[in-house]
């Protein structure tokens, strides 16, 4: 008789509950005669991307990590503040600038301008909620390209100066360019539209032309380069955190490549086949170049080849074959170990986590390379290597020395306005004795001893 009863009440709560969501369903702005397929899929649609916008907002502690293993112990808890709060002031700039600026009505070509603040979005139907879905997916995109600045500007920045740059990349640099390329800006109204699936060039390159504009008007740190301009190598205190960030940053990109199709649809696993198989070859080729190079199979040059390998396949991932994705990987990863070594040695300018090189020289070549093996057979564009001439190759050209003349340009006007306001640079001594003491109050290793050997 117990069980009959319990039988009864689960059948009698099956019921209310589907009576409550029959109930619900029109009441949320979905019409009642809407097909159940449309209805499937839209529902799709918003939980694969924010899904994926999830897996690209825990990114932010992949860079934390690879940043932070990379400095010294000294600084370590100013690397943890920057990386937490570029997304904390970068959200509310994005929210209420950034947005309207990058997927408003475009004005010209050159800029989006309309929905500040989200102000045309609406619970009351449905292409209002799926605005904060897609708000919220293009707000963490944003905030990992303000992210590849820390690291380059990292042990010798004041932490004022990173804030107020944070909010400003957010709301005003990184949504034009964006505008440009995905917002139905100029680049995209081009006789071959410009293709960056994913960001090589929208969000990677963009990160790391400022931070190479920044890197330069902050000089290299202490010790970095000996009176005749040798550079000297500062290890990083933590490769084991190195290699998590690394790790962390892979499992992102799943989300940060395939999400960017932002619906539920069968390209997603092609997408995922091409990023992982790029930043494996990049893995591989980084080493055995540094291996050549140096004698030795170099832990981090390994890990930043990884990370390369991501960045270039990021532009093309839907577009091109797998074999074309280990092509690029392989290449990737070549370039970024000679890139570091360019601007480290030849340009002297001090990057200690070796963001320019992986973010913007390998964003850059990997937008290129769609122009060259952009395949039909991925995707409506042939590139050179696939019969179809060089009008991509030529956009992508063009779209990637765009970005670059916007990007480190507004880099250079606001660092160099916040040099002559706020100050860029801590001083000397507050450079020696780290900046988590003397930015923050606290060490990051509390009862540690850190020997400083400048």
């Amino acid at each position: 008789m117990k069980r009959r009863w319990t039988l009864s009440t689960k059948a009698l709560t099956v019921v209310g509950l589907a009576a409550l969501v029959a109930l619900v369903l029109p009441s949320a702005g979905f019409a009642q005669d809407s097909a159940p397929e449309f209805l499937s899929q839209q529902n799709g649609n918003v939980m694969w991307t924010l899904i994926a916008g999830i897996l690209v907002m825990f990114m932010q502690a992949g860079f934390a990590m690879v940043e932070t293993g990379l400095t010294r112990a000294k600084n370590a808890g100013n690397i943890l503040m920057k990386n937490m709060f570029d997304f904390a002031a970068g959200s509310p700039a994005f929210f209420l600038i950034g947005f309207a600026l990058m997927f408003g009505d475009d004005v010209g070509g050159f800029v989006g301008f309309s929905n500040f603040g989200l102000s045309e979005a609406s619970t009351a139907d449905a292409d209002g909620l799926w605005k904060y879905t897609f708000w919220f997916f293009q707000c963490v995109f944003a905030a990992t390209a303000v992210t590849i600045v820390s690291g380059a500007i990292a042990e010798r920045t004041k932490f004022v100066a990173y804030l107020i740059l944070s909010a400003l990349v957010t709301a005003l640099v990184y949504p034009v360019s964006g505008h440009w390329i995905w917002g139905g800006g100029w680049l995209s109204k081009l006789d071959a539209p410009m293709i960056d699936f994913a960001g090589s060039t929208v969000v990677h390159s963009v990160g790391g032309w400022i931070s190479l504009a920044g890197a330069m008007l902050l000089g290299p740190r202490i010790g970095k380069y000996t009176k005749d301009g040798v550079a000297r190598a500062i290890p990083g205190h933590n490769l084991p955190l190195v290699a998590l960030g690394v790790f962390i940053l892979w499992f992102g990109w799943f989300g940060f490549n395939p999400g960017s199709t932002t619906a539920a649809n069968g390209t997603i696993g092609l997408i995922a086949v091409t990023t992982n198989l790029a930043a494996c070859m990049a893995g591989l080729s980084a080493m055995f170049t540094a291996w050549l190079r140096y004698g030795k199979p170099d832990v981090s040059m390994s890990l930043n080849g990884v990370l390369a390998g991501l960045v270039a396949i990021t532009a093309g991932c839907a577009n091109v074959s797998p074999m074309a994705a280990m092509i690029i990987g392989v290449m990737a990863g070549i370039l970024v170990v000679l890139a570091v070594e360019f601007i480290d040695k030849v340009l002297k300018i001090d990057d200690p986590v070796g963001a320019i090189s992986v973010h913007g020289v390998c964003g850059a070549f990997g937008t290129l390379c769609v122009g060259l093996f952009a395949s039909p057979d991925y995707g409506t564009v042939a590139g050179l290597f696939y019969g179809g001439g060089i009008t991509q190759l030529i956009t992508q050209i063009i779209g990637v020395g765009a970005v670059f003349v916007w990007a480190f340009g507004s880099g250079l006007v606001l660092f160099g306005l916040l040099k002559i306001t706020v100050g860029i640079r801590v001083t000397a001594e507050e450079e020696l004795k780290g900046l988590d003491l003397t930015e923050h109050g606290s060490e990051a290793y509390s009862g540690f001893q850190i020997f400083i050997t400048e």
